[in-house]
C-alpha cells in the first residue's frame, strides 16, 4: 500500500495514478482553477479571487470559481462534451478540497502539498478530512 493510499483509503478501491511530484507551490483549490503558480486560501496571507467571500464556507469556494473562471452550479459530475467540471468537497466547517474533471472523464486532485493524482471516481479522495462532494460546478471547456 502506498503512502497516499494510507492517507486516502478509498484510493485502494479505484483506478488512480500520480501525475506530479509533491509541491507546496499550489493547492487543490488553485489546481482545480488551473493555477499551478500559487496557493489559494481564504486566509489573508494567501491568494483568493477578488469578489469572492473569504470566510472558508462552501459558498466562498463556489464564488471563487465563479469570479475567477466563470463556473456555474450544476447538478452532477457526469461527463459532458466540451464541458469542464469542478467538484467541491466539504464538511461541517466549510470547503476542504476540489477536483477537476479531465477530458477523459477522470478527475484530477492536488492533495495538499503532496502529489497531484488522476482518479476515476470522486469517492477516491473522500475521507474524514476532505468530507464528501458538496457542490458541482461547470463551464465550457477552454
Amino acid at each position: 500500500m502506498s503512502k497516499l493510499e494510507e492517507l486516502f483509503p478509498n484510493l485502494t478501491h479505484c483506478v488512480w495514478k500520480q501525475t506530479s511530484d509533491a509541491t507546496d507551490q499550489y493547492n487543490c483549490i488553485a489546481y482545480a482553477a488551473g493555477d499551478e503558480t500559487r496557493w489559494w486560501d481564504c486566509d489573508e496571507d494567501y491568494y483568493w479571487p477578488e469578489g469572492a467571500l473569504r470566510d472558508g464556507s462552501l459558498e466562498s469556494a463556489i464564488q471563487a470559481y465563479a469570479v475567477s473562471g466563470g463556473y456555474i452550479a450544476c447538478n452532477d459530475g457526469g461527463q459532458e462534451d466540451d464541458v469542464e467540471k469542478v467538484a467541491v468537497y466539504g464538511n461541517r466547517t466549510g470547503y476542504t478540497h476540489a477536483a477537476i474533471q479531465k477530458a477523459n472523464g477522470n478527475w484530477g486532485s492536488k492533495l495538499g502539498s503532496l502529489e497531484d493524482i488522476e482518479h476515476d471516481t470522486l469517492a477516491a479522495v473522500e475521507c474524514p478530512i476532505y468530507g464528501t462532494v458538496q457542490a458541482y460546478l461547470r463551464r465550457e471547456r477552454i
